[in-house]
C-alpha cells in the first residue's frame, strides 16, 4: 500500500459566518420560483445556467438542466452529428431546508455514464455532507466501473479545530472518503487542528492500494512512480489551499444584506472563465 500525507496551514473559517452563508444560500434558493423553465430569485433575476426540465420547481424530482449559450447552440448541433453529445441533469431527491437536502447528478453519453449523489443534513446550520460516486461505461466490463463515498461531519470539524492547539489531533478524521475499482482502492482523509496563530493546520492523508493479482504489480509500479506521484500530490493540497485562503479573504469581511448580495449576484451572473496560466 501507497501512502501520501501532507499538511498545509489555511486561514480558519469562522463557524458563525459560515452558518451565516449557508442560511443565506438556501434561504435564497427556497424564496425562487420558476417561470417558463427559468429559476428566478426574489428580485427577479434569472440564476444563470439552470433551467427546469420536468416536475415541480423544489419538489422531490425536479429536474434541472444547463441553459445552452445561444452563441454555441449551432455549433453543438453540427457537433452533435458526428460524435454523441453528453446530457447532464440534477434531479433534487429531497429538499428540506430545516431538515435536509438531497441532490443527484447526472452525467451520460455513449461512452460513459456517471452519477452522484450529495445529501446536506441541517441545511440552514450545516451538520454533515455526504457523497456517493458510481460510473461504468455502457458498453463495457467491470474494468469500466469505480464507486466512492465521502462524508465531512461538520460537527466533528468544529469540535477538532476548537481545541487547545496543544492537543493532540483528533483521533477521528472528520472528512473522509474512499474509491474502488475492480484493480485497486482509495481511501482520503482530512483532519484540522488549531496553530498557535489561530490558523489551521490541514493534514490530509491519501492511501492506494491494488487489488486481487494486482497487488504486486502495483507495488513495483508504485516504487518508480513515488517521486513524481508524492510530488503531484503536494502540489495539489497546496493549490487548494491558496483557493481556500483567497476565496475567504474576499468573502469573510461580507454579512448581512452584503453577503446575501454577493451571494445573489454569484447565482445570477456567468461564471469568468479561467484566465490563461503563463507557460
Amino acid at each position: 500500500m501507497a501512502r501520501f500525507e501532507h499538511t498545509v496551514s489555511v486561514a480558519a473559517l469562522d463557524r458563525g459566518w459560515f452558518e451565516e452563508a449557508a442560511g443565506t444560500l438556501v434561504g435564497l434558493l427556497d424564496a425562487s420560483r420558476e417561470r417558463d423553465g427559468a429559476i428566478l430569485l426574489a428580485d427577479g433575476r434569472a440564476v444563470d445556467g439552470a433551467r427546469l426540465l420536468k416536475g415541480r420547481h423544489l419538489q422531490p424530482g425536479a429536474r434541472y438542466g444547463s441553459v445552452p449559450d445561444p452563441a454555441e447552440a449551432d455549433e453543438a448541433q453540427d457537433a452533435a452529428a458526428a460524435s454523441p453529445v453528453s446530457e447532464e441533469a440534477a434531479v433534487l431527491r429531497e429538499w428540506r431546508p430545516s431538515r435536509s437536502i438531497e441532490v443527484e447528478s447526472l452525467m451520460e453519453d455513449e461512452s460513459f455514464a456517471v452519477r452522484a449523489k450529495i445529501r446536506l443534513r441541517d441545511p440552514l446550520k450545516p451538520r454533515a455532507l455526504e457523497l456517493s460516486l458510481s460510473g461504468h461505461n455502457p458498453k463495457g466490463g467491470s474494468l469500466y466501473r469505480f464507486s466512492g463515498r465521502g462524508k465531512a461531519d461538520l460537527a466533528a470539524w468544529w469540535a477538532a479545530v476548537d481545541r487547545p492547539h496543544t492537543a493532540p489531533p483528533a483521533a477521528r478524521a472528520p472528512v473522509s472518503g474512499k474509491a474502488v475499482h475492480r484493480l485497486g482502492k482509495a481511501r482520503l482523509t482530512v483532519t484540522p487542528r488549531p496553530a498557535e496563530d489561530g490558523s489551521w493546520q490541514v493534514c490530509v492523508v491519501l492511501g492506494v492500494r491494488g487489488r486481487w493479482l494486482l497487488r504486486p504489480v502495483g507495488a513495483v509500479a508504485l516504487f518508480f512512480a513515488r517521486g513524481p506521484m508524492t510530488r503531484g500530490f503536494r502540489e495539489a493540497v497546496e493549490s487548494a489551499a491558496e483557493e481556500w485562503n483567497t476565496t475567504l479573504a474576499e468573502l469573510t469581511p461580507l454579512h448581512g444584506e452584503a453577503l446575501r448580495t454577493e451571494i445573489a449576484d454569484a447565482l445570477t451572473e456567468p461564471a469568468e472563465p479561467p484566465e490563461p496560466k503563463a507557460l
